[in-house]
Protein backbone atom coordinates (compact mmCIF):
# COMPACT_ATOMS: atom_id res chain seq x y z
CA UNK A 1 0.00 0.00 0.00
CA UNK A 2 1.19 3.50 -0.83
CA UNK A 3 2.58 5.51 2.08
CA UNK A 4 0.59 8.53 0.84
CA UNK A 5 -2.85 8.71 2.42
CA UNK A 6 -5.59 8.94 -0.19
CA UNK A 7 -9.14 9.54 1.07
CA UNK A 8 -12.40 10.11 -0.73
CA UNK A 9 -15.90 11.50 -0.34
CA UNK A 10 -18.45 9.63 -2.44
CA UNK A 11 -21.96 11.11 -2.28
CA UNK A 12 -24.95 9.97 -4.31
CA UNK A 13 -26.77 12.83 -6.09
CA UNK A 14 -30.21 11.71 -4.95
CA UNK A 15 -30.91 14.84 -2.92
CA UNK A 16 -29.28 17.78 -1.17
CA UNK A 17 -26.47 17.33 1.33
CA UNK A 18 -27.13 17.75 5.06
CA UNK A 19 -24.97 18.08 8.18
CA UNK A 20 -24.13 14.39 8.21
CA UNK A 21 -22.69 14.63 4.72
CA UNK A 22 -20.75 17.76 5.67
CA UNK A 23 -19.20 15.95 8.63
CA UNK A 24 -18.24 12.94 6.51
CA UNK A 25 -16.74 15.07 3.74
CA UNK A 26 -14.76 17.20 6.19
CA UNK A 27 -13.61 14.09 8.07
CA UNK A 28 -12.11 12.62 4.88
CA UNK A 29 -10.68 15.94 3.70
CA UNK A 30 -9.01 16.70 7.03
CA UNK A 31 -7.58 13.17 7.28
CA UNK A 32 -5.79 13.72 3.98
CA UNK A 33 -4.81 17.33 4.66
CA UNK A 34 -3.29 16.64 8.08
CA UNK A 35 -1.08 13.93 6.63
CA UNK A 36 -0.02 15.61 3.40
CA UNK A 37 -2.22 13.21 1.46
CA UNK A 38 -4.68 13.37 -1.40
CA UNK A 39 -8.44 13.84 -1.35
CA UNK A 40 -10.64 12.75 -4.24
CA UNK A 41 -14.31 13.22 -4.99
CA UNK A 42 -16.47 10.49 -6.48
CA UNK A 43 -20.09 10.78 -7.58
CA UNK A 44 -21.97 7.53 -6.99
CA UNK A 45 -24.71 7.97 -9.58
CA UNK A 46 -25.55 4.44 -10.70
CA UNK A 47 -29.11 4.59 -9.32
CA UNK A 48 -30.57 6.05 -12.50
CA UNK A 49 -34.09 6.27 -11.06
CA UNK A 50 -33.09 8.64 -8.24
CA UNK A 51 -29.86 10.41 -9.21
CA UNK A 52 -30.13 13.83 -10.84
CA UNK A 53 -27.46 16.08 -12.31
CA UNK A 54 -28.86 19.17 -10.56
CA UNK A 55 -28.13 17.55 -7.20
CA UNK A 56 -24.56 16.91 -8.33
CA UNK A 57 -24.17 20.64 -9.06
CA UNK A 58 -25.44 21.42 -5.55
CA UNK A 59 -22.96 18.95 -4.06
CA UNK A 60 -20.04 20.71 -5.69
CA UNK A 61 -21.31 24.10 -4.51
CA UNK A 62 -21.75 22.83 -0.94
CA UNK A 63 -18.26 21.34 -0.79
CA UNK A 64 -16.68 24.52 -2.14
CA UNK A 65 -18.65 26.52 0.46
CA UNK A 66 -17.19 24.28 3.16
CA UNK A 67 -13.69 25.10 1.93
CA UNK A 68 -13.03 21.59 0.66
CA UNK A 69 -10.70 21.20 -2.31
CA UNK A 70 -10.60 18.03 -4.37
CA UNK A 71 -8.52 16.75 -7.24
CA UNK A 72 -9.90 17.99 -10.58
CA UNK A 73 -10.69 14.56 -11.97
CA UNK A 74 -14.06 13.59 -10.46
CA UNK A 75 -15.01 9.94 -10.99
CA UNK A 76 -18.66 9.36 -11.90
CA UNK A 77 -19.79 5.78 -11.57
CA UNK A 78 -22.14 6.10 -14.54
CA UNK A 79 -19.06 6.52 -16.76
CA UNK A 80 -17.57 3.21 -15.63
CA UNK A 81 -20.37 0.66 -15.93
CA UNK A 82 -18.22 -1.38 -18.31
CA UNK A 83 -15.59 -1.84 -15.58
CA UNK A 84 -18.16 -3.14 -13.10
CA UNK A 85 -19.61 -5.43 -15.78
CA UNK A 86 -16.15 -6.85 -16.52
CA UNK A 87 -15.55 -7.56 -12.82
CA UNK A 88 -18.95 -9.24 -12.50
CA UNK A 89 -18.24 -11.36 -15.58
CA UNK A 90 -14.94 -12.44 -14.10
CA UNK A 91 -16.73 -13.63 -10.96
CA UNK A 92 -19.47 -15.33 -13.01
CA UNK A 93 -16.99 -17.28 -15.14
CA UNK A 94 -15.36 -18.52 -11.94
CA UNK A 95 -18.73 -19.84 -10.77
CA UNK A 96 -19.06 -17.30 -7.96
CA UNK A 97 -22.26 -15.63 -9.19
CA UNK A 98 -25.64 -17.12 -9.98
CA UNK A 99 -28.79 -15.62 -11.52
CA UNK A 100 -31.59 -14.85 -9.09
CA UNK A 101 -35.09 -14.48 -10.53
CA UNK A 102 -36.77 -13.78 -7.19
CA UNK A 103 -38.89 -10.74 -6.48
CA UNK A 104 -39.14 -9.27 -3.01
CA UNK A 105 -42.53 -10.98 -2.68
CA UNK A 106 -41.03 -14.36 -3.60
CA UNK A 107 -38.38 -13.97 -0.91
CA UNK A 108 -40.88 -12.82 1.70
CA UNK A 109 -43.20 -15.76 0.96
CA UNK A 110 -40.31 -18.21 1.33
CA UNK A 111 -39.28 -16.69 4.65
CA UNK A 112 -42.86 -16.80 5.95
CA UNK A 113 -43.32 -20.40 4.79
CA UNK A 114 -40.13 -21.43 6.58
CA UNK A 115 -41.36 -19.81 9.78
CA UNK A 116 -38.01 -18.11 10.35
CA UNK A 117 -34.89 -17.07 8.53
CA UNK A 118 -31.35 -16.19 9.50
CA UNK A 119 -31.00 -12.47 10.05
CA UNK A 120 -28.14 -10.09 9.35
CA UNK A 121 -27.70 -6.39 10.05
CA UNK A 122 -29.90 -5.52 7.06
CA UNK A 123 -32.73 -7.95 7.93
CA UNK A 124 -33.52 -11.53 6.86
CA UNK A 125 -30.85 -13.15 4.71
CA UNK A 126 -31.69 -14.37 1.22
CA UNK A 127 -33.00 -17.94 1.66
CA UNK A 128 -31.23 -19.30 -1.42
CA UNK A 129 -34.22 -20.03 -3.64
CA UNK A 130 -32.25 -19.74 -6.90
CA UNK A 131 -28.89 -21.02 -5.70
CA UNK A 132 -29.65 -24.65 -6.49
CA UNK A 133 -31.37 -24.20 -9.86
CA UNK A 134 -29.93 -26.40 -12.57
CA UNK A 135 -27.98 -24.87 -15.45
CA UNK A 136 -30.77 -25.90 -17.83
CA UNK A 137 -33.44 -24.18 -15.76
CA UNK A 138 -31.36 -21.02 -15.46
CA UNK A 139 -30.70 -20.89 -19.19
CA UNK A 140 -34.33 -21.59 -19.99
CA UNK A 141 -35.66 -18.84 -17.77
CA UNK A 142 -33.15 -16.36 -19.15
CA UNK A 143 -34.07 -17.37 -22.71
CA UNK A 144 -37.74 -16.77 -21.87
CA UNK A 145 -36.92 -13.19 -20.97
CA UNK A 146 -37.26 -13.39 -17.19
CA UNK A 147 -35.44 -10.56 -15.44
CA UNK A 148 -32.78 -11.52 -12.96
CA UNK A 149 -30.13 -10.19 -10.63
CA UNK A 150 -26.76 -11.83 -10.01
CA UNK A 151 -25.98 -12.94 -6.47
CA UNK A 152 -22.68 -13.88 -4.89
CA UNK A 153 -22.49 -17.57 -4.02
CA UNK A 154 -20.99 -16.96 -0.61
CA UNK A 155 -19.93 -20.51 0.15
CA UNK A 156 -18.09 -20.88 -3.15
CA UNK A 157 -16.51 -17.45 -2.72
CA UNK A 158 -15.25 -18.26 0.77
CA UNK A 159 -13.78 -21.51 -0.55
CA UNK A 160 -11.50 -19.46 -2.81
CA UNK A 161 -10.12 -17.40 0.07
CA UNK A 162 -6.71 -18.38 1.32
CA UNK A 163 -6.39 -17.46 5.00
CA UNK A 164 -8.31 -14.99 7.10
CA UNK A 165 -9.92 -11.86 5.73
CA UNK A 166 -8.88 -8.99 7.93
CA UNK A 167 -8.78 -5.21 7.92
CA UNK A 168 -7.68 -2.48 10.29
CA UNK A 169 -10.29 -0.01 11.50
CA UNK A 170 -8.90 3.13 13.14
CA UNK A 171 -12.07 3.43 15.24
CA UNK A 172 -12.46 -0.21 16.35
CA UNK A 173 -9.05 -1.79 15.82
CA UNK A 174 -8.14 -4.98 13.92
CA UNK A 175 -11.15 -6.73 12.42
CA UNK A 176 -11.81 -10.18 10.99
CA UNK A 177 -14.31 -10.15 8.14
CA UNK A 178 -17.48 -12.18 8.55
CA UNK A 179 -19.23 -11.85 5.17
CA UNK A 180 -21.68 -14.58 6.16
CA UNK A 181 -23.62 -11.96 8.14
CA UNK A 182 -24.86 -10.58 4.80
CA UNK A 183 -25.34 -13.87 2.96
CA UNK A 184 -25.60 -14.14 -0.83
CA UNK A 185 -25.67 -10.43 -1.59
CA UNK A 186 -26.74 -9.03 -4.96
CA UNK A 187 -23.72 -7.87 -6.97
CA UNK A 188 -25.59 -7.12 -10.21
CA UNK A 189 -28.98 -5.51 -9.78
CA UNK A 190 -31.75 -6.10 -12.29
CA UNK A 191 -32.26 -2.42 -12.99
CA UNK A 192 -28.76 -0.90 -13.09
CA UNK A 193 -26.41 -3.74 -13.99
CA UNK A 194 -24.21 -3.55 -10.88
CA UNK A 195 -24.55 -2.88 -7.16
CA UNK A 196 -23.17 -0.62 -4.46
CA UNK A 197 -20.90 -3.35 -3.08
CA UNK A 198 -19.30 -4.16 -6.42
CA UNK A 199 -18.99 -0.56 -7.64
CA UNK A 200 -17.51 0.85 -4.45
CA UNK A 201 -14.89 -1.89 -4.16
CA UNK A 202 -13.86 -1.42 -7.80
CA UNK A 203 -13.77 2.37 -7.45
CA UNK A 204 -11.67 2.37 -4.29
CA UNK A 205 -9.19 -0.03 -5.84
CA UNK A 206 -8.91 1.80 -9.16
CA UNK A 207 -8.63 5.21 -7.49
CA UNK A 208 -5.92 4.02 -5.12
CA UNK A 209 -7.86 4.87 -1.96
CA UNK A 210 -5.70 3.96 1.04
CA UNK A 211 -7.99 5.11 3.85
CA UNK A 212 -11.77 4.77 3.63
CA UNK A 213 -13.49 7.14 6.03
CA UNK A 214 -17.26 6.83 6.29
CA UNK A 215 -20.09 6.61 8.79
CA UNK A 216 -20.36 3.72 11.22
CA UNK A 217 -23.68 2.76 9.61
CA UNK A 218 -21.60 1.24 6.79
CA UNK A 219 -19.39 -0.83 9.07
CA UNK A 220 -21.20 -4.12 8.35
CA UNK A 221 -20.87 -3.58 4.59
CA UNK A 222 -17.10 -3.80 5.01
CA UNK A 223 -17.38 -7.53 5.73
CA UNK A 224 -18.55 -8.42 2.23
CA UNK A 225 -16.46 -5.69 0.60
CA UNK A 226 -13.34 -7.14 2.18
CA UNK A 227 -14.24 -10.48 0.57
CA UNK A 228 -14.68 -8.82 -2.82
CA UNK A 229 -11.28 -7.16 -2.50
CA UNK A 230 -9.77 -10.61 -2.07
CA UNK A 231 -11.72 -12.18 -4.94
CA UNK A 232 -10.82 -9.34 -7.33
CA UNK A 233 -7.17 -9.10 -6.20
CA UNK A 234 -7.60 -5.51 -5.02
CA UNK A 235 -5.62 -3.92 -2.18
CA UNK A 236 -7.18 -3.58 1.27
CA UNK A 237 -7.28 0.01 2.56
CA UNK A 238 -7.43 0.91 6.21
CA UNK A 239 -10.82 2.06 7.42
CA UNK A 240 -12.15 4.67 9.80
CA UNK A 241 -15.86 4.33 10.50
CA UNK A 242 -16.68 7.56 12.28
CA UNK A 243 -19.67 8.34 14.52
CA UNK A 244 -22.82 9.68 12.87
CA UNK A 245 -24.38 13.12 13.24
CA UNK A 246 -27.81 12.68 14.82
CA UNK A 247 -30.86 14.82 15.46
CA UNK A 248 -31.92 15.86 19.01
CA UNK A 249 -33.82 12.56 19.37
CA UNK A 250 -30.67 10.56 18.58
CA UNK A 251 -31.80 9.51 15.11
CA UNK A 252 -29.18 9.74 12.35
CA UNK A 253 -29.76 12.42 9.76
CA UNK A 254 -31.14 11.21 6.43
CA UNK A 255 -32.38 12.72 3.18
CA UNK A 256 -35.62 10.77 3.41
CA UNK A 257 -36.42 12.43 6.75
CA UNK A 258 -35.94 15.93 5.32
CA UNK A 259 -32.87 16.71 7.41
CA UNK A 260 -31.91 20.39 7.10
CA UNK A 261 -29.79 20.85 4.01
CA UNK A 262 -26.54 22.71 3.54
CA UNK A 263 -28.26 24.82 0.90
CA UNK A 264 -30.75 25.91 3.54
CA UNK A 265 -27.92 26.85 5.91
CA UNK A 266 -26.21 28.80 3.16
CA UNK A 267 -29.43 30.66 2.36
CA UNK A 268 -29.69 31.71 6.01
CA UNK A 269 -26.32 33.42 5.76
CA UNK A 270 -24.31 30.84 7.70
CA UNK A 271 -20.76 30.66 6.41
CA UNK A 272 -18.85 27.51 5.65
CA UNK A 273 -16.30 28.54 8.25
CA UNK A 274 -19.01 28.77 10.91
CA UNK A 275 -20.28 25.32 10.05
CA UNK A 276 -16.79 23.85 10.12
CA UNK A 277 -16.34 25.23 13.64
CA UNK A 278 -19.74 23.88 14.66
CA UNK A 279 -18.66 20.42 13.46
CA UNK A 280 -15.29 20.89 15.22
CA UNK A 281 -13.26 21.15 12.02
CA UNK A 282 -12.36 24.82 12.58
Amino acid sequence: MSSVIVTRFAPSPTGLLHLGHAYSALFAFEAASRNGGRFVLRIEDIDFTRCRREFEVEILDDLAWLGIEWEPSVRRQSDHLHEYAAAAEQLRVRGLLYPCFCTRKDIQREIEAAGAAPHGPEGPLYPGLCRSLSADERHGRIANGESFAMRLDLNRALAEVDGDLEWNDLQRGPQKAQPEILGDVVLVRKDIGCSYHLAVVMDDGLQGITRITRGEDLFEATHVQRLLQSLLSLPTPEYHHHPLICDPEGKRLAKRDDAETLRSLRSRGISGRELRQRLEFG
